[in-house]
């Protein structure tokens, strides 16, 4: 569905850095180019084999990063297409919805294997040399590393760039220098990263201020520089305040997905009972919805709201599907726009938001989760020991890259030093990560034609 009020092949947030342009007879939008470049990608294509929350291998039913992605993209159209539907936007500002899906596909291209545990390790290993975090590194995948254009990597316009740019600060002028990702202290016989340490500002990296400066460039002098404004915190890296209306829809998305597929995934495995749910998630906090569902029953016996909510999410698994995409919906429904009237830019000027009721509810879901799920001992032992491997491999690489590192990657290495043996273990997938750890450890003495 392309919008009718924007012009793609005039408008300066369409171009691409290269200055390329489509051929004659390429029928396609440049959202739609963009869209494609994204799932045509290997970056993409990895992210099957890359952590959601549980241990790839286990289960074939729940998320993958990949899936993830998958369902961030349709939640972000759907949104648009719900803002669309109301009226509640100017020219100019609601995104094709090509546009708006292929931020939602790439937004988690720059994760590294072995989820947040693997974000942890690499920061400690790049502590040195620039640091590393997740949604830098995705800006540095699509706009340098994949291989559509040379220098330019998957060379998206100037608009789906903006939208992947979560935290629009650079790296230096967030980081607090007191903050130096360590090794746990006190440990005698195990060498453990200190989790608090180890955390990374959540910015763009400092190599790629000439990307950032090019996105930049249709921006006044006086939005750009009130975008880039961060927040300082006490014993934190600093934290950027403002994000470009795309990047609050694809956002919203991000945590609509996660609050409430990754609750699917935890209840269908067993992680989380009924009983836990009601104490955590009493009608108190459901008004909203349950207003809703009351309004259209989630069932034909129309018993009381909540207790067809709870009956429906721990019931057969096609009630449960309903009951989720209830819940998606009452959502991805409840978007609106607030405006900041400091910024002159629709881009910036517009964010997109949950109001206080629903984003609650919302943070009540994916607090539940995380409590539950991600800091239970089944996922976190886990997490420490990708962690230990993403730090084994990368420990090894860099004791020689002449030696251990495939030609086209220390032929990079020669150019930007660490940062090359950083790109190639976060592009690992999680089964290429443990491969390239048996490899470089395990006593089996292994064969040239084992592939990772």
């Amino acid at each position: 569905m392309n919008l009718p009020d924007i012009d793609q092949k005039s408008d300066l947030w369409f171009a691409r850095r290269s200055g390329g342009r489509a051929h004659a007879d390429d029928a396609r939008t440049p959202a739609e180019t963009d869209y494609a470049r994204i799932v045509h990608s290997s970056a993409f294509r990895r992210l099957q084999g890359k952590t959601q929350i549980l241990a790839l291998g286990d289960d074939d039913f729940y998320r993958t990063r990949l899936t993830h992605s998958l369902e961030v993209a349709q939640v972000a159209a759907g949104v648009i297409q719900q803002l669309h539907m109301r009226g509640c936007a100017g020219p100019g500002l609601l995104p094709p919805t090509e546009l708006i899906s292929a931020i939602g596909l790439a937004h988690d291209l720059g994760h590294p294997p072995f989820g947040h545990g693997g974000e942890l390790a690499l920061n400690y290993c790049m502590r040195d040399h620039g640091g590393f975090e997740g949604n830098g590194q995705t800006l540095r995948i699509v706009a340098r590393l994949e291989s559509y254009v040379p220098d330019h990597g998957a060379d998206l316009t100037r608009r789906s760039l903006l939208g992947l740019l979560k935290y629009p600060v650079e790296r230096s002028a967030v980081i607090d220098q007191s903050i130096v990702p360590s090794l746990h202290a006190g440990m005698s016989t195990v060498s453990v990263i200190d989790r608090d340490t180890s955390k990374p500002a959540k910015a763009y990296y400092d190599e790629d201020a000439a990307i950032v400066g090019w996105i930049f460039e249709p921006l006044s002098p006086e939005d750009r520089a009130r975008f880039v404004q961060s927040s300082p915190r006490v014993g934190a890296h600093a934290k950027s305040l403002y994000k470009s209306f795309d990047c609050s829809v694809m956002d919203v998305a991000d945590d609509i997905a996660y609050g409430v597929h990754d609750l699917e995934d935890a209840i269908a495995l067993g992680l989380i009972d009924e009983e836990r749910f009601r104490d955590f998630l009493p009608a108190g906090r459901c008004a909203g919805l349950l207003s809703a569902i009351g309004e259209r029953p989630l069932t034909d016996d129309r018993s009381a709201p909540y207790d067809s909510l709870i009956g429906s999410l721990f019931g057969a698994p096609a009630m449960r599907k309903r009951a989720i995409g209830r819940l998606v919906h009452h959502f991805l429904r409840a978007v609106d726009i607030v405006e900041d009237i400091e910024f002159e830019h629709t881009l910036l000027r517009n964010r997109a938001r949950l109001p206080e009721e629903p984003r609650d509810l919302l943070d009540a879901l994916q607090a539940l989760v995380v409590e539950d799920v991600i800091n239970g001992a089944r996922v976190q032992q886990l997490e420490f020991k990708g962690q230990r491997m993403v730090v084994a491999v990368f420990e090894a690489l860099a004791s020689d890259p002449r030696r251990l590192l495939p030609t086209q990657v220390f032929a990079m290495y020669e150019t930007v030093g660490a940062r090359a043996i950083c790109d190639y273990v976060a592009s690992m997938t999680d089964s290429t990560l443990l491969k390239s750890y048996e490899r470089l450890f395990s006593p089996r003495m292994g064969s040239l034609f084992d592939r990772l």
